[in-house]
């Protein structure tokens, strides 16, 4: 038996978050610029070294792999890595394989990536109107998104939508978007606007909505249960009596949830993160392509996660963005 990776403070990594392509066909304006440029294609990680990455950490105890971008579907060829990868679901080795979306290319792989195992996808989705969402994404089409989310259902995929807390872009959806989930039997989780990468003229402390605040306004027309419901990730649940729905928060600026992170991130380049909010990274393309076995790429991880860190030091309390990471989102992935 090859030991699990166990962390200094004791944490099972048992969750991969794979980048698999910092492109999108989106321009998400808290995720990246509109004129981005994107990496060179021989510093991305070819599906086969993506392969052999995501079953190194598999043999070493991870049990859920989260498969991201970028927007993960517009990666050339991508349904042969979901295809692959479904044989450790097969196995029993991998219990989830799942990936984050826009939703953009769910309609036409949606049939597949049931296929391969996937029972549930994350959609990003903002907004329910057309001329915000194509403000907010910059280039998408609400309508294909929607069509996307429907194509997920009659495929049999549990369907949950994230969406960024935006002040003064949705603030007034609040409850059309807490009834329209309720509606189709979707779960929602909302996220914090989180410090990465340099937007230009995108100003996250007005993006800023904390969640507390958001929490506040759901308890206004709704009884809010607190739930123990734990899903692998940093989201605290509710339910809302009145729907029966839950309701999730990810609040990585007003509460620090570092205390049970049991994941890191792998980008597309090869680059491990121990921790979406430190910049501490260890180069797992260079093992990859030194050698053919997996000796090499085990010890780079294993040493990597001896330095994962107790949690992470975003803060806005300053009216600056402390803590904020250089590098987009869109390369670390979601």
């Amino acid at each position: 038996m090859i030991a699990p990776l166990i962390d200094p403070f004791a944490r099972a990594i048992t969750y991969l978050r794979v980048s698999v392509t910092d492109r999108c066909d989106f321009r998400c304006v808290y995720c990246m610029s509109e004129h981005m440029e994107f990496l060179p294609k021989k510093e991305l990680l070819t599906l086969e070294e993506l392969d052999r990455l995501c079953t190194t950490f598999v043999g070493l105890g991870v049990e859920k792999l989260r498969i991201t971008g970028g927007e993960p579907l517009v990666r050339r060829g991508i349904m042969t890595f979901f295809q692959n990868m479904s044989r450790h679901l097969e196995s029993g080795a991998l219990k989830e394989l799942t990936l984050t979306t826009n939703g953009s290319q769910l309609g036409k792989y949606a049939a597949e990536l049931a296929a391969c195992g996937v029972r549930r996808v994350n959609v990003s989705l903002d907004t329910l109107d057309a001329e915000k969402f194509a403000k907010i994404t910059r280039w998408g089409r609400l309508p294909q998104v929607l069509a996307g989310i429907e194509a997920a259902r009659a495929a049999g995929l549990k369907v949950k939508i994230n969406t960024v807390a935006l002040k003064g872009v949705n603030e007034d959806e609040l409850f059309t978007l807490a009834e329209w989930c309720a509606a189709e039997g979707h779960d929602l989780t909302f996220i914090e606007v989180m410090p990465m990468g340099d937007m230009g003229e995108e100003d996250r402390l007005h993006q800023y909505w904390p969640l507390s605040d958001l929490r506040a306004q759901l308890a206004t027309r709704y009884t809010l249960t607190e739930l123990s419901d734990r899903t692998g990730g940093p989201a605290r649940y509710v339910r809302l009596e009145e729907t029966g729905q839950r309701i999730g928060f990810i609040t990585p600026l007003t509460h620090n949830f570092c205390e049970s992170c049991n994941r890191v991130r792998v980008t597309c380049t090869g680059d491990l993160f121990m921790c979406l909010g430190q910049e501490d990274r260890a180069d797992l393309r260079s093992p990859l392509r030194a050698t053919e076995d997996d000796v090499e790429l085990r010890t780079a991880i294993r040493a990597a996660i001896a330095r994962k860190p107790k949690g992470h030091d975003f803060d806005y309390s300053r009216q600056t963005v402390a803590g904020q990471m250089s590098r987009h989102m869109s390369h670390t992935g979601g």
